[in-house]
């Protein structure tokens, strides 16, 4: 559910209320979950404003122009955590690696490849979630579910990848709570206790199916502008 949108704090203020909320009815921590701003498209002045509130984890799409925004950005905010939620190509490793705190979109055993590479070139390494098509749409990165268990398993020996969590973005035309629920039993299956799922429109079912973090985007900033 989303709310008509406000100034960003009291946006803010909204949905860590029904965050709460939502841990609180699935017998949950209130505060057990992160709330990710989805930064992506936005203008520095929305983005400005809603760390003006406090928020310090904010989510990225693509690599450029996360750079462009936040790599003048950090010095000023302590405490700032950066994740990429986009699918990354395998060439921007590194620039990823040296930005990013955690990485979203490990989908392929080339990109694990390329991170591993990254990893031991800049010391940095982030932390890993596995993006998982849980619609298995041809339009959209991530692994097929059938796939997820081996792909873990196999990013631990073969590349010593600590992978966090799972991640996915549910298709538009069905129900997300299918898709949560197999993404949490997904992860259950594998030994993960983190869930990168839900929006604006549904982050208070996945976190009653076991988000650990959510990707807010409109409901926190308001709608992205037009492109010009």
């Amino acid at each position: 559910m989303t709310q008509s949108h406000s100034s960003p704090r009291d946006a803010r203020d909204t949905i860590l209320s029904r965050m709460d909320q939502a841990a609180k009815a699935a017998g949950r921590p209130a505060g057990d979950i992160t709330l990710v701003a989805v930064s992506k498209k936005q203008p520095d002045a929305r983005v400005e404003a809603v760390l003006a509130t406090g928020q310090r984890v904010f989510g990225e799409n693509r690599v450029q122009e996360a750079q462009a925004r936040w790599a003048g950005r950090r010095a000023d905010h302590d405490g700032l955590e950066l994740r990429l939620i986009g699918p990354l190509q395998s060439n921007k490793a590194q620039d990823a690696v040296e930005l990013f705190d955690v990485i979203e979109t490990l989908d392929r055993e080339k990109l694990a490849k390329a991170l591993v590479k990254a990893m031991d070139a800049t010391g940095r390494r982030p932390r890993l979630y596995v993006q998982v098509n849980t619609g298995e749409e041809e339009q959209k990165a991530g692994l097929a579910p059938a796939e997820t268990a081996n792909f873990v398993a196999r990013m631990r020996e073969a590349y010593g990848l600590e992978i966090e969590g799972l991640m996915c973005i549910p298709p538009v035309e069905e129900p997300a709570s299918l898709h949560f629920a197999l993404l949490a039993k997904l992860a259950a299956e594998c030994g993960l206790a983190k869930l990168s799922m839900g929006m604006s429109a549904d982050y208070e079912t996945a976190i009653k199916l076991g988000a650990t973090s959510v990707r807010v985007g409109s409901a926190l900033f308001g709608p992205r502008p037009d492109p010009a």
